[in-house]
């Protein structure tokens, strides 16, 4: 028997792609910023601040937009008809004058609040204003100031929680202003970061920490930047942690070429190719997740995260891929053969069949995928029911408490927890008033300890109900068999296998793949509600492999 998916019989996607894909968001990216430059906000890509006015201060992420008109720019890519119009580079030069004008003294940014000094968006927008300053061979020591500024407060300050991309970020940011300064302390300070991201990655799985666990969404993000680090650098030392880190990310891309899902401990579908082009040199399947995308991309399975605050991460990104495109490129990913691959630390099993390609995360009580090259046959993000309180309970937290029992060798897998309060918290003006005040005054000294407790509320805090859940995950020939054990008497009015549920706050989550439509909600009938009211109820379900595929 043949145990590989069939290739596709279409042509190849050659890397031109990633430039058709990132000259495609231009006109989105150019009129997002104020493009006149007698208007006091000249330069600034905030279009909530600057032309809607809805906002009390500019996004200092958004300036990171600067990095793709730069790109434009300087290079002739093709079907580029941008290249070399001085309005691109005048919205480039712009856009890094208004990085600094808009930061404070400090040379720190806000990013969702006033006096935030977010730490993402400082080395977000740092990298893209001092890359671009370097593409476009600009000379001026008031940016040049600006970005030791910003050195000199990341050399001092780190934020609450652990998100290996915002470090790999920062020694990034930090390099490159190295390459602008040549002033060692700015190199000492991107190795800092370096060995800190490094420091978070899992020794034997290959993972990077993300809050609570493993999100292979956000792990090509780090695999991105200390790719480019690497590039710029030279320092080997990170090729090693990287080549496990690509092989994590492996077992991720789905046979269609969509990437990644809710069984992340964020939620998120982000794919950063640049870093995996870096990496070809050194390990085959760095390219056979690039070609898997693009061919995936081809066929409209990307991921799309295409709001006015976070497009800009991808364009670059594709432009960078088609500059360091690796020419030689492997065995495609879609032949590799049967296995079961099980990460007992980040709680995470992959099992590909003849006729189906599965991901689950247990830790996060058994939220499972199913895809097919066609694309998602199912998708299972954990239970959630509403209580006749109107309390949003859910299965799909993440959580230290989750009893795991893995029986690899049998396919089955079984996760016992609690069901915790899904909580979402909207502003009001009241509270939007409240939160100014604390913003200017408490929030205005003590930014991390504030961003600290937002944290708490809004990603990693619980509140855990007493209601008891078990569930099995059996990976069958036929197909995933999964079995909901609720032992507990639950005042449910309605329950359902959510296809794309979350419940944690992370600003690229959400967002559009083909799965989050093509695969329903299942709702629990009304005879199993009314046995879930009593007590010792049992939900059994099926994600059907392909037949003919």
């Amino acid at each position: 028997m043949d145990n590989s998916f069939p290739k596709k019989s279409e042509d190849f996607p050659s890397r031109d792609l990633f430039a058709q894909l990132a000259l495609s968001y231009i006109p989105l990216l150019t009129q997002l910023v104020d493009r006149n430059p007698f208007s006091p906000t000249y330069g600034c890509f905030d279009r909530e601040y600057w032309h809607y006015r809805t906002l009390d201060f500019p996004c200092g992420m958004s300036q990171e937009f600067v990095l793709p008109f730069a790109l434009l720019y300087k290079n002739d890519y093709p079907g580029n008809k941008y290249h070399g119009w001085e309005r691109m580079r005048d919205i480039a030069q712009a856009g890094i004058y208004f990085a600094l004008k808009s930061s404070r003294k400090d040379g720190t940014c806000d990013d969702y609040f006033p006096y935030e000094r977010a730490m993402g968006a400082l080395v977000f927008s740092t990298y893209a204003c001092a890359e671009a300053y370097r593409l476009l061979e600009l000379e001026d020591e008031r940016l040049v100031d600006f970005f030791r500024k910003r050195c000199d407060y990341l050399a001092k300050h780190n934020e609450a929680g652990k998100l290996s991309n915002h470090q790999a970020l920062a020694a990034l940011a930090a390099y490159t202003v190295y390459q602008i300064t040549g002033e060692d302390r700015h190199r000492r300070l991107a190795q800092d970061r370096v060995s800190l991201a490094l420091s978070w990655q899992h020794p034997e799985e290959g993972w990077f920490q993300e809050y609570e666990g493993a999100d292979p969404g956000y792990h090509t993000c780090t695999i991105d930047f200390l790719g480019k680090y690497y590039q710029k650098s030279g320092d080997d030392s990170v090729i090693a942690p990287l080549i496990k880190a690509v092989e994590f990310a492996w077992y991720f891309m789905h046979p269609d070429g969509s990437y990644g899902g809710e069984y992340g401990s964020r939620n998120t579908y982000h794919y950063y190719p640049h870093g995996f082009e870096i990496l070809a040199p050194f390990t085959e399947k760095a390219a056979q997740l690039n070609d898997a995308f693009l061919r995936g991309a081809a066929a409209g399975k990307r991921y799309h995260m295409d709001d006015a605050r976070l497009c800009c991460h991808l364009v670059y990104g594709w432009l960078q891929s088609y500059n360091d495109f690796h020419p030689e490129r492997p065995t495609p990913l879609n032949e590799r053969g049967d296995f079961l691959h099980w990460l007992p630390d980040a709680g995470m099993v992959i099992c590909k069949k003849n006729r189906y390609y599965a991901v689950s995360n247990l830790k996060k009580g058994g939220v499972t995928k199913v895809y097919s090259l066609d694309g998602c046959l199912g998708s299972d993000t954990g239970l959630i029911a509403q209580c006749d309180d109107g309390t949003i309970i859910v299965t799909h937290l993440m959580d230290e408490r989750h009893r795991v029992k893995a029986s690899p060798e049998e396919g089955c897998f079984e996760v016992e927890g609690v069901f915790s309060v899904s909580s979402r918290k909207l502003a009001s003006p009241l509270k939007l008033i409240l939160f100014r005040a604390i913003n200017l005054t408490f929030g205005r000294f003590f930014p991390d300890v504030l961003r600290f407790l937002l944290q708490k509320i809004l990603i990693t805090g619980k509140k855990r109900t007493p209601y008891r859940f078990n569930r099995k995950i059996e990976f069958r020939q036929d197909g995933i068999h999964i079995t909901d054990n609720l032992p507990d008497a639950l005042p449910v009015l309605r329950m359902a296998a959510g296809s794309d549920a979350t419940s944690i706050y992370v600003a690229a989550s959400n967002v559009y793949q083909e799965s989050v439509l093509r695969c329903p909600w299942i709702y629990a009938p009304d005879p199993l509600l009314k046995e879930m009211r009593r007590g010792g109820s049992c939900w059994r379900r099926m994600i059907k492999a392909e037949q003919n595929l």
